[in-house]
């Protein structure tokens, strides 16, 4: 016991210099010019009541950056002195989360301010696994400590809503006027601790239009394996943030020219070789990323079903090959596709259920005689299985007509509707007008005199 103390003492005087021991820059209202209308009334609510309780608290990260960027920010975040368990007194809907970093989650309605204790900067306590990521750290630290233990210079800036005041620890104004990502520490040991920050080096280059530094950029490449030890569930939450960011085609674009592409989704790699399935995922992304930037809601089940058709066509071509029945060989090649990527994402069960629902539609598209068309069109899946099939037909893997036919369908009146299920089956020739010939049920015993050999 003794001489476990004493090997912590002596690794508290070996720990190395703080790299946030300096004093911040203190940017005033009058330099920085963040409009106070963007800032959100609950967060301000937040910054208030912990102040008022006698601690400092901030608005702290990508909230903060993008303020300075004139952008309205989605989310915001406090940074404060109070340990969770003070933060979580001062309201009355406050939730304490997390394993790896214990935060506050405070709602206010809809809305949910995340609320974070200052972290030390060297914590002899904190969990590492064998590839140096951190796994548990939850030493709490002064402010400037803080700051050093964020990612990026841009998003190490805090911003009193009080006062008005930003402090700057790192120069992160100065790389956002210059339009530049950069570390905080030595980027090799920073993507070691969390090999993630190579996938929002990537996503905050390409979101916001940034040059990745070198000295960041350099290591991703011959470091990018690492992210195979990010837990699935992890990793499916950032894949999900960089593909709904409203400029997921840039982020993907940047994903394979950092060589981190590979094995984040299954065979996505091989998919981008392939002009189709490249043609067909582009497209998608492409009016994704128009409909966030409208400020209109996306599906991640859809999102993800576009992304991971080409695999699930792929495999259910294969299967038609060898003469299995259309609908069994569908449902199998989803099963694979499905396994597949669970090793690699955690999709949430909720998501996975669309995917499937949406690919089982498909074929469902193809049949336009008899009362089908009109089944399929109260389905509840019917407009994202429709939205697919128009996908498809601009990628040009389907014939054009198709998506045509269901596009009046589903504006037609049912007089009309009724007629073009005509028009269609006229089309189809007289098999598809006269129909399947149904099978005569067979009498008690029938098939007992059919086997027996007197008959």
């Amino acid at each position: 016991m003794i001489n476990r103390v004493i090997a912590r003492v002596q690794k508290l005087f070996k720990r190395k210099p703080k790299r946030g021991g300096r004093e911040p820059k203190r940017i005033p209202a009058s330099e920085h010019r963040i409009n106070h209308e963007l800032v959100s009334r609950s967060a301000l609510r937040v910054c208030e009541t912990l102040q008022k309780a006698g601690h400092r608290a901030y608005i702290v990260g990508g909230a903060v950056r993008d303020l300075l960027l004139d952008i309205a920010p989605k989310d915001f975040d406090i940074a404060t002195d109070a340990t969770p368990e003070q933060i979580k007194s001062h309201f009355r809907r406050a939730f304490i989360i997390g394993r790896r970093f214990k935060l506050v989650h405070v709602m206010f309605g809809q809305e949910t301010i995340e609320v974070s204790t200052f972290r030390a900067l060297v914590n002899i306590d904190r969990v590492i696994d064998e590839h140096g990521r951190v796994l548990s750290d939850n030493l709490y630290g002064e402010q400037n400590e803080d700051s050093a233990r964020r990612d990026f210079t841009i998003n190490a800036l805090y911003y009193d809503p009080t006062t008005g005041d930003v402090l700057d620890y790192h120069d992160g104004v100065k790389d956002i006027r210059a339009r530049r990502l950069r570390m905080i520490g030595e980027p090799t040991d920073r993507y070691r601790e969390d090999p993630v920050r190579m996938l929002r080096a990537v996503r905050f280059a390409a979101k916001l239009g940034f040059a990745i530094d070198e000295a960041t950029r350099e290591p991703i490449h011959r470091m990018a394996e690492l992210i195979e030890n990010v837990p699935p569930a992890r990793l499916f939450d950032e894949m999900l943030k960089l593909l709904t960011s409203g400029h997921s085609v840039a982020c993907i674009t940047r994903l394979r020219a950092e060589g981190l592409h590979h094995g984040l989704l299954p065979l996505l790699d091989v998919i981008l070789e392939q002009p189709a399935g490249e043609r067909f995922v582009m497209l998608a992304l492409s009016r994704t990323d128009e409909r966030v930037r409208a400020g209109k809601s996306i599906s991640p089940g859809f999102l993800f079903a576009t992304l991971l058709w080409n695999d699930v066509l792929v495999k259910w071509t294969a299967r038609l090959a060898k003469n299995e029945h259309r609908i069994p060989a569908l449902n199998l090649a989803i099963d694979e596709t499905i396994d597949a990527q669970t090793e690699k994402l955690a999709i949430q069960r909720r998501f996975v259920a669309d995917m499937r629902e949406i690919w089982g539609l498909q074929p469902r598209f193809e049949r336009r005689t008899g009362r089908s068309p009109f089944r399929l069109a109260e389905h509840l899946r019917f407009r994202a299985g429709y939205d697919f099939l128009l996908l498809r037909t601009a990628a040009d893997e389907i014939p054009l007509a198709l998506g045509d036919w269901w596009t009046r369908f589903a504006q037609a009146s049912p007089e009309e509707r009724e007629q073009m299920i005509l028009d269609a089956a006229q089309e189809s020739g007289p098999a598809s007008t006269a129909g399947k010939r149904r099978r005569r049920p067979r009498r008690r015993g029938e098939k007992a005199q059919q086997a027996s050999p007197e008959t």
